[in-house]
């Protein structure tokens, strides 16, 4: 038997006595109703996804007023600490610190455009696949 012919055993089950209903999976939260059968249940909900996407605008939103303030913070640093050695290195510190909260708020920017259209993507398909079965439901009833 090759390597291929193995998986495709395993695959299509061909090893189970007649009568045993296989493997099938479950959610823990659920109990176990046993292979198929469905109940037809399953909807995607914007929801998540427009939670996020208004999780990632809040945070680039408190991530541009951080940098904001950091930058407020250090005003006048250099010339109150002339000569200090520190200044250099807290001067450092803050440019490093600017570019990282840009790269965040960046990212949480693309974030929630991505996130928005997800939500507004899996909505569509709710609608479209609805009304494509609304098709399958009417040609039963004949």
């Amino acid at each position: 038997m090759s390597y291929s012919q193995g998986w495709q055993e395993v695959f299509t089950l061909s090893d189970l006595p007649t009568g045993d209903p296989g493997t099938g999976m479950s959610l823990a939260s659920t109990g176990d109703t046993g292979a198929g059968g469905g109940t037809g249940g399953l909807k995607h909900s914007a929801g998540p996804w427009t939670s996020a996407s208004g999780t990632a605008d809040s945070l680039r939103t408190s991530t541009g007023k951080s940098r904001s303030r950091l930058g407020t913070a250090h005003e006048g640093v250099a010339s109150g600490a002339a000569g200090f050695s520190a200044v250099g290195a807290l001067t450092e510190v803050m440019e490093s610190w600017e570019k990282r909260l840009t790269a965040v708020r960046g990212e949480c920017a693309y974030l929630d455009g991505a996130l928005a259209k997800v939500a507004k993507e899996m909505g569509e398909t709710d609608v479209r696949i609805e009304k494509s079965v609304q098709g399958v439901h009417a040609g039963e009833s004949r």
